[in-house]
């Protein structure tokens, strides 16, 4: 008998990190091309662009990367501890990650469109805020993404997928899809979406978004987020649909893997 497709709750997982891998390169297309030589998602490039800008070379300022770097980490430690607690309580840290993602973008964007109406907001300081709210979004992002824990799918990188795919196929350059195992196919169709879908956010968001202005695209992205956010708590997973069944019936639930009892 041949070896089973991947499982449904794999192929989601893969589909739901895939649509975040999207949107994260689109947020990177807005973020350098309206708001002005920073990154909100790709932390390295700030890091870079604040050396650069430390060491007086490239016409990069200081407080832009210095700005989405602080925020950064401000959204990534704070969201770890608020996950984690939701997720030791049973709540729904997921929906949770995905609300509060899309709540710090339209916070951005609304800013944006305030202070620079439907254009880009990479004029003056103001911007900061708009630049804060976004890469705390971000942050907020990497500590959902870390808690789901799904292989190969970091969703605000894809550094590490290029690498693994290209090592992948060479040590099997003749091995085609068929002939892998069900947790090859997977691993490899994990790096390939984590790839296409940074270039195609990024392409998505220069053709599509940003002729919008900063704030309105924003508001775009966080549309998307909220609307995962609400698709997911109206079809809770299989794992957190058993566990507050359990607890209704007045028995001790135990949490399910590390991603706790609610993984997508």
């Amino acid at each position: 008998m041949s070896e089973p497709s991947a499982a449904p709750p794999d192929l989601r997982r893969t589909a739901v990190m895939t649509l975040l891998t999207v949107l994260a390169g689109a947020v990177d297309a807005v973020s350098f091309l309206t708001m002005g030589k920073v990154f909100c998602a790709l932390a390295t490039g700030n890091v870079l662009f604040l050396a650069f800008a430390l060491a007086g070379e490239g016409d990069v300022p200081v407080a832009r990367p210095a700005t989405a770097i602080g925020a950064f980490l401000v959204g990534a430690g704070a969201g770890a501890v608020v996950l984690k607690w939701c997720a030791a309580r049973g709540r729904p840290w997921f929906a949770v990650g995905l609300a509060g993602e899309g709540l710090l973008l339209a916070l951005g964007g609304t800013v944006a469109v305030v202070r620079h109406g439907g254009g880009a907001a990479a004029v003056g300081g103001s911007d900061l805020v708009v630049v804060g709210a976004v890469a705390l979004a971000m942050g907020l992002r990497a500590a959902t993404a870390l808690r789901l824990d799904v292989p190969g799918m970091p969703t605000l990188l894809s550094q590490t997928a290029i690498a693994r795919l290209v090592s992948d196929v060479l040590k099997e350059p003749h091995e085609a899809l068929r002939g892998m195992s069900r947790r090859q196919r997977l691993a490899r169709t994990r790096w390939t979406a984590t790839v296409v879908g940074i270039f195609a956010g990024g392409v998505l968001g220069t053709l599509l978004l940003v002729p919008l202005g900063t704030g309105r695209a924003l508001f775009v992205v966080a549309a998307v987020a909220l609307l995962l956010a609400a698709a997911h708590l109206a079809v809770p997973p299989r794992e957190l649909k058993e566990l507050r069944e359990r607890r209704r019936r007045g028995e001790r639930g135990e949490r399910t893997g590390p991603a706790g009892p609610e993984a997508p």
